[in-house]
């Protein structure tokens, strides 16, 4: 995801971001957009628990938290990639 695509993003966006207690995968600033990709640890009822309470968390903070699973992102980059880009200019159409 970094090398393919979110690198050379044309809005800079941030790998490994601490944000608080947590660390998110990629965080973009300017859209105030977490993008999260999940393994297959995230399926269990415990990681499924943690992904809401952190989400809720981050929300607090009036970020947008968009998730993607590895698989995902292995057989369908291009749509992942795509809605990434939605995603990022919806929000900054909305603030504008």
């Amino acid at each position: 995801m970094w090398y393919g695509f979110l690198r050379d993003y044309p809005i800079p966006i941030l790998r490994q971001k601490v944000i608080d207690r947590f660390i998110v995968d990629f965080y973009c600033s300017k859209a105030r957009l977490v993008i999260e990709v999940d393994g297959s640890q995230h399926d269990t009822k415990q990681g499924i628990a943690h992904d809401c309470e952190r989400t809720q968390y981050l929300h607090g903070y009036g970020l947008t938290v968009l998730r993607f699973t590895n698989a995902a992102v292995d057989t369908d980059f291009e749509n992942v990639c795509k809605r990434i880009d939605e995603a990022v200019r919806r929000k900054l159409q909305a603030e504008q």
